[in-house]
């Protein structure tokens, strides 16, 4: 989508990716947002490899790859929901109406788009990506006089990126990887070999011979960032691989984590260890010899 968009005159055009805005007690998300003075644009971005059938009787979305079938909502039912929800969001922050298009935009290009015969109108909401410009000129063409000056424009924006709100999703869900995907254990910060060996009160490399005193503080950071924010004494030994329970409590206790839970359903708050200045990085290098 970046060529296509690179296309548009920035002087003309504003481009907004990911834009999440509340309206009521519900949020609404915008894969990509194009603003101008005489109209705005709504994209929904599709990246399906294969052929795509749009059945206009069931509204629904059908990929067609290797011999296998997987049926999705559609999305233009979900571009005009959210067409919706904008103006909604624009009047009640005291924009004027303005004309608001949608397009589903089809970013791989050797992907086959069909439909029935009957869904002949089709192509004037789903399209290819290399055609995204032409789409453009045909709705300057159709709105020529300018609804938002300069100034309101200015604000529009100050607006969206203050009232822009992150979603809190799992970096896993995300990128759709299994919690079983990741490699566990404490990393070392010489060699990168892991799962390094927990050895005389310290984290042992086999492979370069390197010590690091507080390896399972990072390791304990990823695990926050990438599965979830607490964890349990049975979870902590799984993840920095340590047979002993009673080593796993040491170590979690002398972080000084709050934590809820009594006995073996004990939980520690990861979150505290980014605010606090415990180092992660204390590697003793094996000595070199000549």
């Amino acid at each position: 989508m970046d060529y296509p968009l690179s296309l548009l005159n920035p002087e003309k055009y504003l481009i907004f990716h990911g834009l999440r805005l509340q309206i009521g007690n519900h949020f609404f998300q915008i894969d990509t947002l194009v603003i101008s003075k005489n109209f705005i644009l709504l994209i929904e971005v599709k990246n399906l490899a294969g052929t795509i059938y749009f059945d206009p009787v069931f509204s629904q979305l059908i990929q067609i790859k290797d011999e296998q079938k997987q049926a999705y909502p559609d999305p233009q039912i979900q571009l005009l929901r959210q067409v919706e929800q904008l103006k909604k969001w624009l009047k009640h922050h005291g924009f004027s109406s303005i004309s608001i298009f949608s397009l589903v935009v089809v970013s791989n290009d050797k992907t086959i788009i069909k439909t029935s015969p009957e869904n002949h109108n089709l192509n004037s909401s789903v399209i290819h990506r290399h055609l995204l410009p032409t789409h453009i000129k045909t709705f300057e063409k159709s709105t020529q006089s300018e609804v938002y000056d300069h100034k309101e424009i200015k604000k529009l924006v100050r607006l969206l990126k203050k009232k822009h709100v992150e979603a809190e999703h799992s970096i896993l869900e995300r990128f759709n990887i299994s919690p079983s995907e990741i490699k566990k254990g404490v990393f070392c910060e010489v060699c990168t070999h892991s799962p390094l060996v927990r050895k005389h009160g310290s984290w042992f490399c086999t492979n370069c011979k390197a010590k690091n005193l507080n390896g399972h503080v990072q390791a304990l950071m990823d695990y926050c960032l990438l599965i979830k924010p607490i964890i349990t004494n049975e979870e902590a030994r799984k993840f920095l691989n340590i047979e002993s329970r009673y080593v796993t409590k040491r170590l979690l206790k002398s972080l000084n984590l709050p934590t809820t839970g009594t006995k073996k359903s004990t939980t520690y708050d990861l979150t505290q260890l980014t605010k606090q200045n415990v180092p992660t990085n204390s590697n003793k290098k094996p000595a070199t010899t000549k």
